[in-house]
Protein backbone atom coordinates (compact mmCIF):
# COMPACT_ATOMS: atom_id res chain seq x y z
CA UNK A 1 0.00 0.00 0.00
CA UNK A 2 2.97 2.31 0.63
CA UNK A 3 5.27 2.21 -2.40
CA UNK A 4 4.70 -1.47 -1.90
CA UNK A 5 7.27 -3.02 -4.15
CA UNK A 6 10.16 -0.78 -3.08
CA UNK A 7 9.38 -1.27 0.61
CA UNK A 8 9.11 -5.03 0.13
CA UNK A 9 12.43 -5.12 -1.72
CA UNK A 10 14.22 -3.15 1.01
CA UNK A 11 12.86 -5.38 3.75
CA UNK A 12 13.47 -8.53 1.74
CA UNK A 13 17.08 -7.48 1.15
CA UNK A 14 17.61 -6.98 4.88
CA UNK A 15 15.91 -10.30 5.62
CA UNK A 16 18.09 -12.06 3.05
CA UNK A 17 21.20 -10.62 4.68
CA UNK A 18 20.10 -11.81 8.12
CA UNK A 19 19.26 -15.23 6.69
CA UNK A 20 22.71 -15.50 5.09
CA UNK A 21 24.40 -14.60 8.37
CA UNK A 22 22.33 -17.32 10.06
CA UNK A 23 23.31 -19.89 7.43
CA UNK A 24 26.99 -18.99 7.70
CA UNK A 25 26.84 -19.02 11.49
CA UNK A 26 25.36 -22.50 11.44
CA UNK A 27 28.14 -23.61 9.10
CA UNK A 28 30.76 -22.15 11.45
CA UNK A 29 29.17 -23.52 14.63
CA UNK A 30 30.54 -26.15 16.94
CA UNK A 31 31.16 -29.72 15.91
CA UNK A 32 33.18 -31.29 13.14
CA UNK A 33 31.68 -31.42 9.67
CA UNK A 34 32.39 -34.42 7.47
CA UNK A 35 33.78 -33.91 3.99
CA UNK A 36 31.28 -33.56 1.17
CA UNK A 37 30.55 -36.90 -0.54
CA UNK A 38 31.19 -35.15 -3.87
CA UNK A 39 31.24 -31.62 -5.32
CA UNK A 40 27.69 -32.26 -6.57
CA UNK A 41 26.35 -32.58 -3.01
CA UNK A 42 25.73 -29.26 -1.29
CA UNK A 43 24.01 -30.53 1.86
CA UNK A 44 23.20 -33.76 3.70
CA UNK A 45 20.20 -33.80 6.03
CA UNK A 46 19.85 -36.86 8.24
CA UNK A 47 21.60 -38.86 5.52
CA UNK A 48 19.49 -37.41 2.66
CA UNK A 49 21.45 -35.52 0.01
CA UNK A 50 20.54 -32.15 -1.49
CA UNK A 51 22.30 -31.73 -4.82
CA UNK A 52 23.89 -28.65 -6.30
CA UNK A 53 21.82 -29.27 -9.46
CA UNK A 54 18.57 -28.92 -7.47
CA UNK A 55 19.70 -25.61 -5.96
CA UNK A 56 20.85 -24.35 -9.36
CA UNK A 57 17.51 -25.28 -10.93
CA UNK A 58 15.57 -23.46 -8.22
CA UNK A 59 17.87 -20.46 -8.63
CA UNK A 60 17.35 -20.30 -12.39
CA UNK A 61 13.59 -20.45 -11.91
CA UNK A 62 13.78 -17.70 -9.32
CA UNK A 63 15.73 -15.20 -11.44
CA UNK A 64 14.08 -16.04 -14.78
CA UNK A 65 12.72 -12.82 -16.25
CA UNK A 66 14.64 -10.61 -13.80
CA UNK A 67 15.39 -7.17 -15.17
CA UNK A 68 19.04 -7.24 -14.04
CA UNK A 69 21.63 -10.01 -13.77
CA UNK A 70 22.66 -10.62 -10.13
CA UNK A 71 26.29 -10.14 -9.16
CA UNK A 72 28.31 -13.17 -8.08
CA UNK A 73 27.80 -12.21 -4.43
CA UNK A 74 24.04 -11.79 -4.90
CA UNK A 75 23.87 -15.13 -6.71
CA UNK A 76 25.69 -17.01 -3.94
CA UNK A 77 23.56 -15.21 -1.35
CA UNK A 78 20.39 -16.38 -3.09
CA UNK A 79 21.69 -19.93 -3.41
CA UNK A 80 22.52 -20.02 0.30
CA UNK A 81 18.97 -18.95 1.08
CA UNK A 82 17.50 -21.48 -1.37
CA UNK A 83 19.59 -24.28 0.13
CA UNK A 84 18.62 -23.27 3.66
CA UNK A 85 14.95 -23.37 2.68
CA UNK A 86 15.46 -26.76 1.02
CA UNK A 87 16.97 -28.11 4.24
CA UNK A 88 13.92 -26.96 6.20
CA UNK A 89 11.53 -28.39 3.59
CA UNK A 90 13.38 -31.71 3.65
CA UNK A 91 13.01 -31.94 7.43
CA UNK A 92 9.33 -30.94 7.31
CA UNK A 93 8.56 -33.50 4.59
CA UNK A 94 10.32 -36.26 6.53
CA UNK A 95 8.40 -35.40 9.71
CA UNK A 96 5.12 -35.16 7.78
CA UNK A 97 5.72 -38.65 6.39
CA UNK A 98 6.51 -40.01 9.85
CA UNK A 99 3.40 -38.36 11.26
CA UNK A 100 1.05 -39.49 8.47
CA UNK A 101 0.24 -35.99 7.19
CA UNK A 102 2.16 -36.03 3.91
CA UNK A 103 0.30 -34.35 1.03
CA UNK A 104 -1.87 -36.75 -0.95
CA UNK A 105 -1.86 -37.01 -4.74
CA UNK A 106 -5.37 -35.52 -4.77
CA UNK A 107 -4.21 -32.48 -2.78
CA UNK A 108 -1.28 -32.02 -5.15
CA UNK A 109 -3.56 -32.36 -8.20
CA UNK A 110 -5.92 -29.74 -6.78
CA UNK A 111 -3.10 -27.33 -5.98
CA UNK A 112 -1.61 -27.76 -9.46
CA UNK A 113 -5.00 -27.13 -11.04
CA UNK A 114 -5.29 -23.99 -8.90
CA UNK A 115 -1.95 -22.72 -10.17
CA UNK A 116 -3.00 -23.28 -13.78
CA UNK A 117 -6.44 -21.74 -13.32
CA UNK A 118 -5.34 -18.24 -14.32
CA UNK A 119 -3.64 -19.28 -17.58
CA UNK A 120 -4.01 -21.46 -20.63
CA UNK A 121 -2.19 -24.77 -20.97
CA UNK A 122 0.11 -23.20 -23.57
CA UNK A 123 0.96 -20.32 -21.23
CA UNK A 124 1.60 -22.75 -18.37
CA UNK A 125 4.00 -24.76 -20.54
CA UNK A 126 5.70 -21.55 -21.68
CA UNK A 127 6.27 -20.47 -18.09
CA UNK A 128 7.68 -23.86 -17.17
CA UNK A 129 10.10 -23.68 -20.09
CA UNK A 130 11.18 -20.15 -19.20
CA UNK A 131 12.00 -21.26 -15.65
CA UNK A 132 13.62 -24.54 -16.70
CA UNK A 133 11.09 -26.60 -14.75
CA UNK A 134 8.98 -29.67 -15.46
CA UNK A 135 5.55 -30.65 -14.18
CA UNK A 136 7.27 -33.21 -11.95
CA UNK A 137 9.35 -30.40 -10.43
CA UNK A 138 6.19 -28.43 -9.69
CA UNK A 139 4.49 -31.48 -8.18
CA UNK A 140 7.46 -32.18 -5.92
CA UNK A 141 7.55 -28.56 -4.76
CA UNK A 142 3.83 -28.72 -4.02
CA UNK A 143 4.30 -31.98 -2.11
CA UNK A 144 6.89 -30.33 0.12
CA UNK A 145 4.89 -27.13 0.61
CA UNK A 146 1.56 -28.79 1.36
CA UNK A 147 3.13 -31.41 3.61
CA UNK A 148 4.94 -28.69 5.55
CA UNK A 149 1.73 -26.68 5.89
CA UNK A 150 -0.19 -29.69 7.19
CA UNK A 151 2.55 -30.49 9.71
CA UNK A 152 2.71 -26.90 10.96
CA UNK A 153 -1.08 -26.82 11.22
CA UNK A 154 -1.05 -29.93 13.39
CA UNK A 155 2.03 -29.22 15.48
CA UNK A 156 1.79 -25.43 15.80
CA UNK A 157 -1.44 -23.71 14.74
CA UNK A 158 -3.79 -26.22 16.38
CA UNK A 159 -2.00 -25.78 19.71
CA UNK A 160 -2.40 -22.00 19.89
CA UNK A 161 -5.43 -21.06 21.97
CA UNK A 162 -6.35 -17.46 22.80
CA UNK A 163 -8.64 -17.12 25.81
CA UNK A 164 -11.06 -14.34 26.75
CA UNK A 165 -8.69 -13.54 29.62
CA UNK A 166 -5.83 -13.03 27.12
CA UNK A 167 -7.99 -10.64 25.09
CA UNK A 168 -9.11 -8.66 28.14
CA UNK A 169 -5.55 -8.40 29.45
CA UNK A 170 -4.31 -7.03 26.11
CA UNK A 171 -7.15 -4.52 25.97
CA UNK A 172 -6.52 -3.27 29.52
CA UNK A 173 -2.78 -2.93 28.91
CA UNK A 174 -3.27 -1.03 25.65
CA UNK A 175 -6.33 1.12 26.27
CA UNK A 176 -4.81 4.14 24.54
CA UNK A 177 -4.76 2.20 21.27
CA UNK A 178 -8.53 1.90 21.39
CA UNK A 179 -9.26 5.61 21.78
CA UNK A 180 -9.25 6.95 18.22
CA UNK A 181 -8.85 10.68 17.72
CA UNK A 182 -9.86 10.23 14.06
CA UNK A 183 -11.62 7.60 11.94
CA UNK A 184 -9.63 4.50 10.95
CA UNK A 185 -9.94 2.03 8.09
CA UNK A 186 -9.05 -1.64 8.39
CA UNK A 187 -7.84 -2.68 4.95
CA UNK A 188 -6.33 -5.69 3.22
CA UNK A 189 -4.60 -6.17 -0.12
CA UNK A 190 -3.46 -8.74 -2.64
CA UNK A 191 -0.41 -7.39 -4.45
CA UNK A 192 0.46 -8.52 -7.99
CA UNK A 193 3.72 -7.33 -9.58
CA UNK A 194 5.05 -7.81 -13.14
CA UNK A 195 8.42 -9.20 -12.05
CA UNK A 196 9.61 -12.21 -10.08
CA UNK A 197 10.38 -11.80 -6.39
CA UNK A 198 13.07 -14.12 -4.92
CA UNK A 199 11.46 -13.63 -1.49
CA UNK A 200 7.98 -14.73 -2.58
CA UNK A 201 6.10 -16.31 0.32
CA UNK A 202 2.59 -17.14 -0.87
CA UNK A 203 1.33 -20.69 -0.37
CA UNK A 204 1.15 -21.63 -4.04
CA UNK A 205 4.43 -20.06 -5.12
CA UNK A 206 2.43 -18.12 -7.73
CA UNK A 207 4.45 -15.20 -9.11
CA UNK A 208 3.62 -13.13 -12.19
CA UNK A 209 6.73 -12.35 -14.23
CA UNK A 210 5.49 -9.97 -16.96
CA UNK A 211 2.92 -7.18 -17.26
CA UNK A 212 0.59 -9.49 -19.23
CA UNK A 213 0.85 -12.22 -16.59
CA UNK A 214 0.20 -9.68 -13.84
CA UNK A 215 -2.94 -8.40 -15.59
CA UNK A 216 -4.27 -11.93 -16.15
CA UNK A 217 -3.59 -12.82 -12.54
CA UNK A 218 -5.36 -9.69 -11.29
CA UNK A 219 -8.35 -10.44 -13.56
CA UNK A 220 -8.47 -14.02 -12.26
CA UNK A 221 -8.47 -12.84 -8.63
CA UNK A 222 -11.21 -10.32 -9.37
CA UNK A 223 -13.36 -13.02 -10.94
CA UNK A 224 -12.71 -15.40 -8.04
CA UNK A 225 -13.86 -12.76 -5.56
CA UNK A 226 -16.98 -12.01 -7.62
CA UNK A 227 -17.77 -15.74 -7.50
CA UNK A 228 -17.62 -15.74 -3.71
CA UNK A 229 -13.95 -16.55 -3.13
CA UNK A 230 -12.52 -15.90 0.32
CA UNK A 231 -10.26 -12.83 0.26
CA UNK A 232 -7.95 -13.99 3.04
CA UNK A 233 -7.41 -17.44 1.47
CA UNK A 234 -6.76 -15.92 -1.96
CA UNK A 235 -4.25 -13.49 -0.44
CA UNK A 236 -2.35 -16.29 1.28
CA UNK A 237 -2.32 -18.29 -1.97
CA UNK A 238 -1.49 -15.51 -4.46
CA UNK A 239 -0.36 -12.21 -2.92
CA UNK A 240 3.18 -11.14 -3.80
CA UNK A 241 3.55 -8.88 -0.75
CA UNK A 242 5.76 -10.77 1.74
CA UNK A 243 4.80 -8.38 4.53
CA UNK A 244 1.07 -9.17 4.59
CA UNK A 245 0.63 -12.54 2.87
CA UNK A 246 0.76 -14.56 6.10
CA UNK A 247 -2.07 -12.43 7.53
CA UNK A 248 -4.29 -12.97 4.51
CA UNK A 249 -3.37 -9.54 3.17
CA UNK A 250 -4.57 -7.75 6.31
CA UNK A 251 -2.72 -4.43 6.74
CA UNK A 252 -4.44 -3.54 10.00
CA UNK A 253 -6.00 -0.20 10.90
CA UNK A 254 -4.95 2.88 8.94
CA UNK A 255 -5.74 6.38 10.30
CA UNK A 256 -7.72 8.58 7.94
CA UNK A 257 -4.92 11.17 7.94
CA UNK A 258 -2.49 8.53 6.61
CA UNK A 259 -4.55 8.05 3.45
CA UNK A 260 -3.00 11.24 2.07
CA UNK A 261 0.35 9.44 1.77
CA UNK A 262 -1.12 6.74 -0.49
CA UNK A 263 -1.34 6.99 -4.27
CA UNK A 264 -4.49 9.02 -5.10
CA UNK A 265 -6.29 6.04 -6.66
CA UNK A 266 -5.87 3.99 -3.48
CA UNK A 267 -6.77 6.84 -1.16
CA UNK A 268 -9.95 7.57 -3.11
CA UNK A 269 -10.90 3.89 -3.25
CA UNK A 270 -10.50 3.41 0.52
CA UNK A 271 -12.65 6.45 1.25
CA UNK A 272 -15.43 5.46 -1.16
CA UNK A 273 -15.62 1.66 -0.78
CA UNK A 274 -18.16 0.04 1.48
CA UNK A 275 -16.83 -2.29 4.19
CA UNK A 276 -16.68 -5.89 2.97
CA UNK A 277 -16.19 -4.94 -0.69
CA UNK A 278 -13.11 -5.38 -2.88
CA UNK A 279 -11.79 -3.49 -5.89
CA UNK A 280 -8.89 -4.10 -8.30
CA UNK A 281 -6.68 -1.10 -8.98
CA UNK A 282 -3.71 -0.44 -11.25
CA UNK A 283 -0.96 1.41 -9.37
CA UNK A 284 2.08 2.07 -11.51
CA UNK A 285 3.24 -1.28 -12.91
CA UNK A 286 1.50 -3.20 -10.12
CA UNK A 287 -2.05 -4.36 -9.49
CA UNK A 288 -3.64 -4.21 -6.06
CA UNK A 289 -6.81 -6.06 -5.14
CA UNK A 290 -8.01 -3.91 -2.26
CA UNK A 291 -10.56 -4.73 0.42
CA UNK A 292 -11.95 -2.41 3.06
CA UNK A 293 -12.72 -4.74 5.96
CA UNK A 294 -14.17 -2.16 8.32
CA UNK A 295 -14.48 1.52 9.14
CA UNK A 296 -13.94 2.57 12.74
CA UNK A 297 -15.25 5.99 13.83
CA UNK A 298 -13.35 8.31 16.15
CA UNK A 299 -13.89 7.72 19.86
CA UNK A 300 -13.39 4.96 22.41
CA UNK A 301 -13.76 1.41 21.09
CA UNK A 302 -15.13 -0.83 23.81
CA UNK A 303 -13.94 -4.38 24.41
CA UNK A 304 -17.47 -5.67 23.94
CA UNK A 305 -17.41 -4.58 20.28
CA UNK A 306 -17.03 -7.59 18.00
CA UNK A 307 -14.44 -5.94 15.75
CA UNK A 308 -12.29 -5.03 18.76
CA UNK A 309 -12.49 -8.46 20.32
CA UNK A 310 -11.89 -10.29 17.01
CA UNK A 311 -9.05 -7.96 16.06
CA UNK A 312 -7.23 -8.60 19.35
CA UNK A 313 -7.80 -12.34 19.01
CA UNK A 314 -6.33 -12.34 15.49
CA UNK A 315 -3.33 -10.27 16.58
CA UNK A 316 -2.54 -12.51 19.55
CA UNK A 317 -3.12 -15.65 17.47
CA UNK A 318 -0.65 -14.51 14.81
CA UNK A 319 1.96 -13.41 17.35
CA UNK A 320 1.82 -16.65 19.32
CA UNK A 321 1.74 -18.84 16.23
CA UNK A 322 4.79 -17.11 14.73
CA UNK A 323 6.66 -17.53 18.01
CA UNK A 324 5.74 -21.20 18.38
CA UNK A 325 6.49 -21.91 14.71
CA UNK A 326 9.93 -20.32 14.94
CA UNK A 327 10.70 -22.32 18.07
CA UNK A 328 9.41 -25.52 16.46
CA UNK A 329 11.55 -25.07 13.33
CA UNK A 330 14.63 -24.17 15.39
CA UNK A 331 14.19 -27.25 17.60
CA UNK A 332 13.60 -29.44 14.54
CA UNK A 333 16.83 -28.27 12.90
CA UNK A 334 18.89 -28.55 16.08
CA UNK A 335 17.67 -32.12 16.54
CA UNK A 336 18.74 -33.09 13.01
CA UNK A 337 22.12 -33.94 11.51
CA UNK A 338 22.79 -31.23 8.92
CA UNK A 339 25.92 -30.70 6.86
CA UNK A 340 25.74 -27.53 4.73
CA UNK A 341 28.72 -27.82 2.40
CA UNK A 342 27.93 -24.71 0.36
CA UNK A 343 27.96 -22.52 3.48
CA UNK A 344 31.26 -24.13 4.51
CA UNK A 345 32.76 -23.31 1.10
CA UNK A 346 31.68 -19.68 1.41
CA UNK A 347 33.39 -19.44 4.81
CA UNK A 348 36.52 -21.29 3.78
CA UNK A 349 37.03 -19.32 0.56
CA UNK A 350 35.97 -15.97 2.07
CA UNK A 351 33.14 -15.73 -0.45
CA UNK A 352 35.01 -16.99 -3.50
CA UNK A 353 33.11 -20.22 -4.11
CA UNK A 354 34.64 -22.21 -6.98
CA UNK A 355 32.42 -22.51 -10.03
CA UNK A 356 30.12 -19.63 -9.06
CA UNK A 357 30.57 -17.11 -11.84
CA UNK A 358 28.23 -14.85 -13.74
CA UNK A 359 28.79 -14.36 -17.45
CA UNK A 360 29.58 -10.75 -18.19
CA UNK A 361 28.25 -9.31 -21.42
CA UNK A 362 30.89 -8.26 -23.91
CA UNK A 363 31.17 -4.46 -24.22
CA UNK A 364 29.78 -3.12 -27.46
CA UNK A 365 32.30 -2.87 -30.26
CA UNK A 366 33.58 0.59 -30.95
CA UNK A 367 32.57 2.00 -34.32
CA UNK A 368 35.20 1.60 -36.99
CA UNK A 369 37.37 4.66 -37.54
CA UNK A 370 36.40 6.57 -40.67
CA UNK A 371 38.60 5.96 -43.68
CA UNK A 372 41.34 8.50 -44.18
CA UNK A 373 40.50 11.18 -46.69
CA UNK A 374 42.50 10.91 -49.91
CA UNK A 375 45.51 13.20 -50.06
CA UNK A 376 44.98 16.32 -52.19
CA UNK A 377 46.76 16.31 -55.52
CA UNK A 378 50.25 17.76 -55.50
CA UNK A 379 50.51 21.37 -56.63
CA UNK A 380 51.85 21.81 -60.12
Amino acid sequence: MRDTQQLSVRRATLAAGVMTMTVLASACGGGTQTAAPSPDVWAVVDGRQILRADVDKAYRGMVAGAAATPSVEEMVNLKLNILDEMITQDLLLAKAREGGVEATDVEIDNALAEQKRSMSEAEFERQLGARGLTVDDIRMNLRKEISGQKLIEREVASKVAITDEDIAAFYNQNRAQFNFTEPHFRIAQILVTPQRDPNLQNRLGDDAATPDEARRKADMLTERLRSGGDFSALAMDYSEDPQSVAQGGDLGLVPESSLASLPPALSTAVRNMQPGTASTLSVGPNFIVLMVIAREPAGVRELGTATVRDGIRDLLQNRRQQLLQQAYLTHMRESASIDNYLASQVVETQGRVPGQTVAVAEPPALPAAPAAAPAPPAAR
